[in-house]
């Protein structure tokens, strides 16, 4: 499973404040943390710093990879900041996040992408608007592919996020979403899944037993990918679980070992 640490983003309350006093340590101690705990990806987001997003994704990335060498996923709406990180980026190819079927977004971003030779995560939404149908995210999901490895973009560098939304918004959210990944990853097995997972939950009680839900619901239909928190220990034992239920952990092996390493928590 590719996990995208999630903490390191500027919404987020418990590292904002690090972000605005150029708190190295923090920074650094929270993506070792979240690298210690099985992130395959740091992500970083600065959008909160309307007036210098650049600088401070610019700084973030050079500070956290004085300590890390993972990969960084970086998160922006800003064509000009994606820019800076990956100027300053050095920990290998990263993943942008990201690119839709929206015209002026997808042709601002793929010649980034290609520039910088990076991966890409690509939104299930286009000039129409947010789907609500798993049909229509599905077709967006087909073009993003086509028009994506037409650019000469690989099936592997490409990451379909199906959209999830909050199920206390939309009983039907869940269902759609999972449909998505499953239709997907059935026609492009090579293309990956990057699902923000905690976005099922939002707004109503008791989320992390909705997120470990979805986690293995998701997991079953072929999410090979999820943006989530890696501090979250039991979430990850519910991932360990999952890999091994679903037979893409050999003998179990990696279960057995994280169980005796402590990391499973029952």
């Amino acid at each position: 499973m590719i996990v995208i640490g999630e903490k390191i983003n500027s919404s987020l309350k418990s590292i904002r404040p690090a972000m605005e006093a150029r708190d190295k340590h923090a920074t650094k101690e929270l993506a070792r943390l979240q690298r210690d705990a099985g992130a395959s990806y740091i992500d970083v987001n600065a959008g909160m710093f309307y007036e210098n997003e650049e600088e401070t994704l610019q700084w973030l990335i050079e500070s956290i990879q004085e300590v890390v060498d993972l990969p960084f996923a970086i998160d922006s709406p800003n064509v000009d900041a994606i820019r800076a990180g990956l100027l300053a980026n050095k920990n290998g190819k990263p993943i942008v996040n990201s690119i839709t079927g929206e015209s002026k977004r997808f042709e601002t971003v793929l010649p980034i992408i290609k520039e910088f030779d990076t991966a890409v995560i690509a939104l299930c939404m286009d000039d129409t608007g947010m789907p609500e149908s798993a049909e229509d995210r599905v077709r967006i999901a087909r073009k993003l592919i086509h028009d994506l490895t037409q650019a000469g973009i690989a099936m592997d560098d490409i990451f379909i996020d199906p959209l999830v939304r909050p199920i206390g918004t939309g009983s039907h959210y869940g269902k759609v979403a999972l449909e998505t990944i499953r239709i997907v990853k059935s026609e492009f097995p090579e293309v990956h899944i990057a699902c923000g997972l905690s976005n099922v939950s939002f707004g109503i009680p008791a989320r992390k037993l909705i997120n470990q839900t979805f986690l293995i619901a998701a997991m079953s239909v072929g999410m090979d990918g999820a943006i989530l928190d890696p501090l979250d220990k039991k979430l990850m034992s519910f991932l360990h679980a999952g890999e091994a239920l679903l037979g893409l952990d050999d003998y179990c092996m990696n279960f057995i070992s994280k169980f005796r390493d402590g990391e499973i928590e029952i």
